[in-house]
Formats: C-alpha cells, structure tokens, sequence
C-alpha cells in the first residue's frame, strides 16, 4: 500500500445511504423487529454459486433457523431448496423478500412482493432504489435498504463481537434476546 492509499477507501460494503436517509430506510427498530419474527425469507436473485454473497447469507440464514426460499428462474433448487422463478410462484406466506438484484429491477419486485402480500422488503448492501422504497412504505411493507441481513443479525446477536467487528453497539451485557 502506498503513501495516501487508505484501506477505509473501499465503500463497496459502505453503506450508501445519506445521514437523513438512514432513521427512513436503515431504522434498528425495524430490523430488530424483522430478524426476532420473520422466519421465511424469500431471496430474489439468490445465486446457486458458493462464491456469491448472495448464497453466502442464504447459508448463514438456513444455520440460524430460518427458512430461506430462492427466487431463481434459472435453477430448479439452491442449497437444497426448491427454486421459484418469481415471487408469484411461492405458494405460501413470504415475511420478507430479500433483494440481491440491480437496483432497476426493485421497482418490478416492490410489485411482486406487493401482490405477494410479503411483509417487508430488504435491499442488500447497494441495492438503492428509493422510489421503490417509497412504494413498498405505501403500500404497509417494512422495508431495510442498503443494510445486508446477515451483518444485521450479527451485529443485534452479538456474535460480530465475537469476530472482533465494532458493531457501534456499546455494552457490557449479553443482549435480553436472542434472535
């Protein structure tokens, strides 16, 4: 590494979110209250290739108790799950549809997710799409945007502590839940 060079530089996991945007789009309450009582999450763009963050937070997802349904229209099962091609197809009650998708594919998904009657929706880590934010609030979803599950749940579990992260929550006792 050079002189000038700093390793903070990379904001590719950076959330991207404006200050103001954050209690909105980012609030702890509203994820706090996803990651205690959601438990089937429907993952649209969840890739049958280990090496991809989104199969990385389905595995994690499935270790912690929740049921994780990929939404792939080219894979007929991911993780030894079977594979819906859209959020239509699913048929059962989705709490939350996680989004691993460009950010101009939300506004199609915000409206699959709607008529699927889902609950919430969560944008992965640079997944912004503020229009379709708005209309997932409108239409009564929870939504999380620009946030990753997975970090999430290790950060409120207290098990990035664990790992040495600073999760920015400061605190001498085991957390009074577990998620």
């Amino acid at each position: 590494m050079g002189p000038g060079k700093r390793l903070s530089q990379d904001s590719s996991l950076a959330p991207q979110l404006a200050p103001e945007e954050v209690p909105k789009y980012r609030s702890a309450n509203t994820i706090i209250k996803l990651l205690r009582n959601v438990r089937t999450v429907a993952m649209v763009g969840l890739s049958n290739k280990p090496e991809r963050p989104s199969n990385f937070v389905a595995s994690y997802l499935l270790s912690e108790g929740y049921q994780v349904v990929p939404v792939n229209p080219r894979v007929n099962e991911i993780l030894g799950q079977k594979s819906y091609p859209d959020l239509r197809s699913i048929p059962f009650d989705i709490d939350v549809v996680d989004v691993f998708r460009a950010p101009a594919a939300c506004d199609a998904i915000v409206e699959e997710a709607i008529a699927a009657r889902a609950g919430a929706i969560w944008f992965q880590l640079g997944v912004i799409n503020r229009n379709a934010a708005n209309s997932a609030l409108e239409a009564g979803l929870s939504v999380v945007m620009d946030a990753c599950m997975k970090i999430e749940h290790g950060r409120y579990n207290g098990s990035l502590h664990l790992v040495g992260m600073n999760t920015g929550i400061i605190s001498a006792r085991r957390a009074k839940f577990k998620l």
